[in-house]
């Protein structure tokens, strides 16, 4: 297949080795500086796939990313915050990275070369056509995320993807692309830098903006966060106050005693 794979092109930085390190910096910056504008021209596909996953939440489904190396750890960071940030179950978004958790660690040989681990991985986790699965790849060409979606589409699950590469199978695969066009690379070919960014600006939208489509931020607070540390107890002790007449000992009590702001909160104004 003939297409531009924009982020193995050269860098129109050269002898980067000569650079000091404020020349480094300055340099980097700059190219980091023009990632979200590249995000804002997709903001149209992102809305769309968007819109698909809550339609599919509030059926039941659920949201799962797919990836290999750096964008399958982006996957799974992005996975991992949703339970915490918005009290969400734990399966609701998922994050499988080829290789298996021991990848997210240390690169595992050949996983993103596999045609039919994703496949099997998915399946793991009892995948149907309630749930959409977003693969991630920056080249998207990576052979473990294009199978896994070509297998979704003919099992009719909902797939998405997030890569940067106009025209790249996996875009062509996806029944929602979002083709995030950023450029060469400040260093030739690492898309962990630029293309690493515009993934996780992109999934941080997706996650977010499914969460307050379904119900789990009130104004602008995160009112199911889990209270799994003295910061955060804290936090939602001054959300309380902020939303009904009482004091940081009173907000205090109530939080303990219910659990979570918004049931405080309700609890309170019965």
């Amino acid at each position: 297949m003939n297409f531009t794979k924009t982020t193995e092109q050269s860098s129109k930085y050269e002898h980067l080795e000569k650079m000091s390190v404020s020349e480094l910096l300055t340099n980097i910056n700059n190219e980091d500086k023009t990632v979200p504008l590249a995000v804002e021209k997709t903001l149209p596909q992102i809305e769309s796939l968007v819109s698909k996953v809550v339609e599919k939440m509030k059926l039941g489904g659920r949201l799962f990313y797919i990836g290999a190396g750096t964008s399958g750890r982006l996957g799974i960071v992005d996975a991992s915050e949703c339970p915490p940030t918005f009290g969400v179950p734990f399966d609701l978004v998922n994050g499988i990275i080829a290789g298996g958790d021991k990848a997210i660690r240390k690169a595992v040989e050949n996983a993103e070369d596999n045609t039919t681990q994703a496949w099997i991985d998915l399946q793991e986790q009892n995948i149907s056509e309630n749930d959409v699965v977003i693969g991630i790849a920056a080249s998207g060409t990576t052979p473990y995320v294009i199978e896994g979606l070509k297998k979704c589409n003919e099992n009719n699950i909902i797939t998405g993807c997030v890569t940067c590469n106009e025209g790249s199978p996996l875009a062509l695969t996806a029944n929602f692309p979002i083709v995030v066009v950023v450029g060469p690379e400040f260093v030739t070919g690492s898309s962990r830098m630029k293309a690493g960014t515009a993934q996780k600006l992109v999934l941080n939208m997706i996650s977010t903006a499914t969460m307050i489509q379904l119900g789990k931020v009130k104004g602008n607070k995160m009112v199911d966060m889990q209270l799994s540390n003295d910061k955060l107890v804290d936090r939602g002790v001054k959300m309380i106050m902020s939303e009904i007449p009482v004091d940081y000992e009173k907000a205090s009590q109530l939080l303990k005693e219910f659990g979570s702001v918004r049931k405080a909160v309700e609890e309170f104004k019965q």
